[in-house]
């Protein structure tokens, strides 16, 4: 697991950072970036928060046209993968809600907002999430991703309040406290790809309250569903979530880049 250095004392004058991992995504980034600049400004929020792309080992663009919007902190990660680049984002901000999000991620209005909200009336709570809306899929792939989020609140349930194993946090649209993350011990970088939200909400379960909710959705590309096919990946990403929250890791260690040209 990572270590990291302790916190000061004094509280943090900014409260919430954007961490967002970035390989070669000269493509798409710039859109993220203003969607995220747009939400900060709606939500008068921001003296309060910061904004950090990290830098994964691109070989394009992507750290050049991060770097010219202003206010937006671009952190090097030369080893490449998901995870490595969260953890290089993570220690880079000292804000305690670190809000994790993609860069072909589309942030919606009110989606700050309601992520402070949630945070400000529930000491308890530790992590919050929710799912995607893929705004760039057909209307029948749109139909099948809704069934499987039907399945995984089930499993939210189940998971959660039932037999108390774990949570969901889905990838790319979930905020945690920084406080509660490193007592979970930090990111562990032996997981590259898959299963790293389900690692996310298994820890943080044991520290407080993961919180899945259909009202903090986020905007997202479908491009690995469209390559890929929905049930494939789905089926995919259910396995390596059973795997995670029971055995701890992975099944899947392998994982195809996919870009927008």
């Amino acid at each position: 697991m990572a270590s990291y250095p302790p916190q000061s004392s004094a509280r943090p004058a900014v409260k919430l950072a954007f961490v967002i991992p970035a390989y070669n995504e000269q493509a798409l980034i710039g859109e993220c970036l203003q969607s995220v600049l747009d939400e900060i400004e709606r939500s008068g929020r921001k003296a309060d928060c910061e904004v950090i792309v990290v830098n994964n080992a691109s070989t394009d663009r992507t750290g050049e046209i991060a770097g010219s919007f202003a206010g937006v902190q671009v952190v090097d990660e030369p080893q490449k993968g998901l995870v490595h680049a969260r953890d290089a984002g993570f220690a880079a901000t000292q804000a305690e809600l670190v809000a994790n999000i993609d860069a072909d991620t589309i942030v919606p209005a009110g989606w700050l907002s309601k992520v402070f909200a949630e945070f400000g009336r529930d000491e308890e709570l530790v992590a919050l999430s929710g799912p995607y809306v893929y705004y760039d899929l057909g209307l029948w792939n749109r139909f099948l991703v809704s069934g499987f989020y039907g399945l995984t609140y089930a499993i939210y349930i189940l998971n959660r309040f039932i037999l108390r194993v774990g949570s969901v946090v889905q990838g790319g649209n979930f905020i945690f406290r920084r406080s509660a993350w490193v007592e979970a011990g930090g990111y562990d970088r032996s997981i590259t790809f898959y299963g790293e939200d389900t690692d996310v909400a298994v820890r943080l379960s044991k520290v407080g309250k993961v919180k899945w909710t259909f009202g903090l959705k986020m905007k997202t590309s479908g491009r690995r569903l469209a390559k890929e096919g929905v049930f494939k990946t789905a089926a995919t990403y259910t396995l390596n979530f059973f795997w995670v929250t029971f055995r701890g890791k992975p099944a899947t260690m392998d994982h195809s880049d996919i870009r927008k040209d």
